[in-house]
């Protein structure tokens, strides 16, 4: 589990990709402290196992649904990401629930700047649109961030100075495919909602004339 509070902004070495699958090397420092071979590390909000650590870096392989679900497959060499490691029991949870896996993408729409704060919009299918609601949590490339805006079409986020100096959000431009991780909570509640009633239970023939009969 994540919390979307980004650690580091890493640097992509390399992606070996047959375009069904591939791995990923990326150089870091701070996520790799403490963190042994076969430990979550999300990458623009997508957990991945470090399967082989470097004195500077670290390597993942990716699997054909994560490069379909997400905008891994676009990384070219150079590029920078967002890497959180993943949540210990005893850290402080300052995002929200962030499981690392990947709803689907959004296209950046536009990118406005209002005194301090930064407004990035999102148009994405209406799926995800579905589970998000004003004011409640999104995870943006891994980022933690808080709804500002809906429509039917989009929503909307505005960033203060530290989030936008910390993450790679501010590099992003109109056009630019970003990934989706909608709030686990509202997922499960669509989930139960959805699901069909559980049929009744048999009527027990446990009593209390039967109790009072046997010696209770």
């Amino acid at each position: 589990m994540f919390t979307g509070i980004i650690e580091e902004i890493g640097r992509v070495r390399h992606v070996v990709s047959n375009h069904v699958s591939g791995e990923i090397s990326v150089q870091a420092d701070t996520v790799l402290v403490k963190t042994r071979p076969g430990d979550s590390i999300a990458v623009n909000g997508v957990c991945l196992t470090a399967a082989k650590l470097l004195p500077d870096g670290f390597i993942a392989d990716v699997m054909p649904e994560t490069l379909r679900r997400t905008n891994l497959g676009k990384l070219r060499a150079g590029g920078r990401v967002n890497l959180e490691r993943a949540m210990a029991a005893d850290g402080r949870f300052g995002g929200h629930i962030v499981s690392g896996h990947i709803d689907g993408t959004g296209t950046i729409h536009s990118v406005r700047r209002e005194d301090n704060a930064v407004w990035i919009t999102v148009e994405t299918a209406p799926d995800i649109l579905g589970l998000i609601v004003e004011k409640g949590s999104i995870a943006i490339d891994g980022v933690s961030l808080t709804v500002a805006g809906l429509t039917e079409h989009s929503f909307c986020v505005s960033l203060i100075p530290h989030t936008g100096g910390h993450t790679t959000l501010l590099s992003k431009k109109a056009g630019d495919l970003v990934n989706l991780e909608n709030d686990v909570i509202g997922k499960y509640i669509q989930r139960l909602i959805a699901s069909p009633a559980p049929a009744p239970l048999p009527k027990s023939r446990l009593t209390e004339d039967f109790l009072r009969e046997h010696g209770f």
